[in-house]
């Protein structure tokens, strides 16, 4: 099961909480694809500098993949 990232918890909770589907809006799309984008090269950065690393080689990718899910 894949873990869930902050934006997509914040996404998941605006839905539930507002009653309000910003998939479908066109600002809603926008914005937390660029969230999650930002926040994907985030974690990437961290892994970079070994804030990540568990002293295996996992390439940058298929640890974001494995933890994350990949591109949602």
């Amino acid at each position: 099961m894949s873990k869930q990232t902050a934006v997509e918890w914040l996404e998941k909770e605006i839905r539930k909480q507002l009653h309000v589907d910003i998939k479908h809006t066109t600002i809603g799309v926008k914005l937390f694809e660029e969230a999650k984008a930002m926040e994907k090269e985030q974690i990437i950065n961290a892994y970079n500098n070994g804030d990540l690393r568990s002293g295996d080689l996992r390439s940058v990718d298929l640890y974001y993949n494995e933890t994350y899910g990949g591109d949602k």
